[in-house]
């Protein structure tokens, strides 16, 4: 089947059968290796996405603030694992959709691809709103909804170019804001070394000990807050039928991206927190304060010239993180479309490149980031919603891995750990952190679970029509 102007077709057993079915000539183009699955994910997260939060959790965690970071990667590990588990024996674009469709049964693959729509169409909203900002803050004379919708049509241009286009520039991309980090890490020694540290070295892991004794309730409720940074390590899975050498590689990466960016973020967070001149107790008294926490720590060590270094580098990468989350985007509405459960003009591709899906989506995008660009309080009304789609989408990830493994017995031998107690811990992890969201967050997700159970109903009656 020739990949220009092709509609894909979903398997045949309507993703009830072997969940190793080829999606070879289906539409999309194999060619992505390991690097390039691993600067999407990267590019997703973004190398030093705690900047904007180290000041909340500090506060939170009453200066545990790097040990925090420890306790997140290896709660997130869980899900991580779980995706490794999924790819590998479902090798589809999709991701959760998908997976849980095996699973679970088609209308819980729609339920989690409903939710994690709301994810991959919204956090590319942050991102770019993030850009718009920066940019702003750097170039006053121009809107910010104008940064943010030229930051919207640039990566969207290099999405509907190709995958492997982007991936490239993305590469680029990331190369820069890994060389600010190191430069950040290098200076921060080279203060601590010549100065000393603001605090005691081992506080990061311990708190600073001005709001009490060590205290791990306030360490658990930093971590709800903190595994939102890690958001878009699962994008990767996404890419299962663009990836050359087999699904193994897309586990690897998954799994990969996640340790990386583990050691980068508790590594940043650790000597952030040394250079910070001011308690968690003041920030937690000051909310004013926090997010600004970390430049404040540059500047009143290092310098300005730091300070503005790391601006820049994030406000261009907030603009390719959301080329990483528009892409995976694209992905989960061409996989959805091709089962579908959305129109089938999504699932049409040309040279090997979904763009009418990447279009709806970067549509849904722009209107969201323009919208919340042009309010003062936009940001908050976004970030509120974003992250109920993907927990709760993990939720049905870790079920899945049951639901096939171990109640469907369709992967073999049953291994206990892997197949259960893995993803049982998991599961736990993801309400813990649902639970800890905010009530408008709680809400919103409910809405729109509410409008997917409505949407699903629809379907099946008119399929039964």
């Amino acid at each position: 089947m020739s990949a220009h102007s092709t509609n894909a077709h979903p398997p045949s057993d309507g993703g009830q059968g072997s969940a190793a079915t080829a999606t070879e000539g289906e539409g999309l183009r194999r060619s992505l290796g390991f690097r390039d699955l691993v600067v999407y994910g990267l590019l997703f997260i973004a190398p030093m996405a705690p900047v904007g939060v180290f000041g909340t959790l500090d506060a939170k965690s009453h200066g545990a603030v790097a040990l925090v970071y420890v306790v997140a990667t290896i709660a997130m590990a869980f899900t991580a694992f779980s995706y490794a588990q999924m790819v590998r024996v479902v090798p589809q674009a999709g991701s959760v959709f998908t997976y849980a469709r095996v699973g679970l049964g088609n209308g819980a693959g729609f339920v989690a691809g409903w939710m994690a729509m709301l994810d991959y169409l919204l956090i590319p909203a942050v991102a770019y709103l993030f850009s718009g900002i920066a940019m702003h803050e750097l170039v006053p004379e121009v809107s910010r909804w104008v940064w943010t919708a030229i930051a919207v049509v640039v990566t969207t241009a290099l999405n509907l170019w190709g995958v492997r286009p982007a991936a490239r520039v993305g590469f680029a991309i990331l190369a820069m804001e890994i060389v600010v980090l190191v430069v950040f890490v290098v200076s921060a020694i080279v203060v601590l070394a010549r100065d000393g540290a603001e605090r005691g070295w081992l506080s990061p892991l311990s708190g600073d000990g001005t709001q009490g004794a060590f205290a791990l309730s306030a360490v658990v409720g930093a971590v709800s807050v903190a595994v939102l940074s890690y958001l878009g390590f699962d994008a990767i899975a996404s890419f299962a039928e663009e990836v050359t050498g087999g699904s193994a590689k897309v586990a690897r990466a998954v799994l990969f991206c996640l340790a990386v960016t583990g050691v980068l973020f508790v590594a940043q967070t650790y000597l952030a927190a040394l250079l910070t001149p001011v308690s968690s107790a003041d920030l937690a008294a000051n909310p004013g304060k926090q997010d600004a926490a970390f430049y404040s720590a540059v500047d009143a060590s290092v310098g300005s010239w730091l300070h503005d270094l790391v601006a820049v580098s994030k406000a261009v990468g907030a603009a390719f993180a959301a080329l990483a989350g528009q892409a995976a985007a694209g992905r989960l509405l061409f996989a959805m479309s091709r089962g579908r459960r959305l129109p089938r003009l999504l699932s049409r591709t040309e040279s090997g490149t979904p763009r009418v899906a990447l279009l709806c989506a970067a549509t849904v995008t722009l209107i969201a980031a323009v919208w919340a660009a042009r309010r003062d309080d936009g940001m908050n009304h976004l970030v509120s919603v974003v992250d109920i789609g993907a927990l709760t989408a993990f939720a049905l990830l870790h079920a899945s891995v049951v639901g096939w493994f171990v109640v469907r017995r369709r992967g073999g031998q049953v291994s206990w750990w892997r197949h259960l107690l893995v993803p049982v811990l998991g599961t736990a992890i993801v309400i813990a952190v649902i639970t800890e969201a905010s009530g408008s967050a709680q809400v919103v997700g409910a809405i729109w679970l509410a409008a997917g159970l409505v949407v699903l109903a629809v379907q099946g009656v008119r399929r039964g029509a």
